[in-house]
């Protein structure tokens, strides 16, 4: 398959195009129910601890069940309706059904999932590289995401996308093992480090735990010599938004702001073009 990929670059780029789409609207299922899965999770094992029953029997809830419908009137959502960005346009960005609107994020995320996955054909040939690039990418989509909505990382998805980092680089796919196992390392400890000096002089916390385990994913999946322009590249642009958010929409300095989504794209960065950005911001000579 690889090798028909390679001899025909319009194939290559038609079916990563296509499935990015899919896997876009995947992430859509993802993004959304993953964070309420896990909540329903801590409910039941807090009332386990408390050793007293829960107030109501929640529904069964999965990434694959129930099938997807309408928040608003519970219609199902038919195959032909379920296209990636094609089905919306169709349907003018409404229910079939009931006519609600349906948010526009949905076929953003799909095309965005898309146009990225697109993207790595440019840096990687068909190859396992590629492979890793594409579900490295998939995952910092939806960690990105899900940050913004909820201001969580969800172990479910970094801790096996740091071992899973750790299996593509056991054959050297992005970088030697020893060096992915101590980007993990230096990843993790770094930015623990920082939330405890800082924790320990402003008596806050500056930072999630799960911060710590995205860039402890990264580090695993491009080696630590990419650790350094990740952190410069997610501290600045955090910082330069931040300080926009502040002052366009008058927020004070106590509003928590996600860090994840500058980490994914920092990460991003460094995965298709970081040997450039290291040696033109760094000076570092590529791997």
């Amino acid at each position: 398959m690889s090798e028909i990929l390679a001899l025909h670059p319009g194939l290559t780029y038609t079916v990563l195009l296509a499935l990015g789409l899919i896997v876009g609207s995947f992430l859509n299922v993802v993004i959304h129910r993953l964070p309420i899965m896990m909540e329903s999770r801590w409910r039941r094992d807090c009332c386990e601890l408390l050793e007293v029953e829960p107030e109501k029997e929640e529904p069964q809830l999965t990434l694959a069940t129930p099938n997807s419908h309408c928040p608003a009137c519970q219609a199902p959502i038919k195959p032909w309706q379920n296209i990636p960005v094609l089905s919306y346009l169709l349907l003018g960005g409404s229910c079939a059904n009931c006519g609600v609107r349906i948010s526009v994020r949905y076929p953003i995320i799909e095309l965005l999932t898309g146009l990225m996955t697109l993207a790595l054909a440019w840096f990687f040939p068909p190859s396992p590289a590629l492979l890793g690039a594409m579900l490295l990418t998939w995952a910092l989509i939806a960690l990105t995401m899900i940050d913004i909505d909820h201001q969580l990382l969800p172990d479910d998805i970094t801790l096996p996308l740091m071992w899973l980092g750790l299996l593509f680089n056991l054959c050297g796919t992005f970088v030697p093992i020893e060096q992915a196992v101590i980007g993990a390392m230096g990843g993790y400890l770094s930015l623990w480090s920082v939330y405890w000096i800082f924790k320990l002089l402003t008596g806050k916390e500056g930072m999630g735990y799960g911060d710590f385990k995205l860039l402890a994913a990264l580090g695993a999946w491009l080696g630590w010599q990419m650790l350094p322009l990740i952190i410069l590249l997610s501290s600045v642009v955090g910082a330069v938004v931040g300080i926009g958010l502040m002052i366009a929409r008058n927020r004070g300095r106590e509003v928590p702001i996600p860090f994840g989504p500058y980490l994914a794209a920092a990460g991003w960065l460094a995965l298709i073009v970081g040997d450039t950005l290291n040696s033109t911001l760094l000076g570092v000579a590529p791997q």
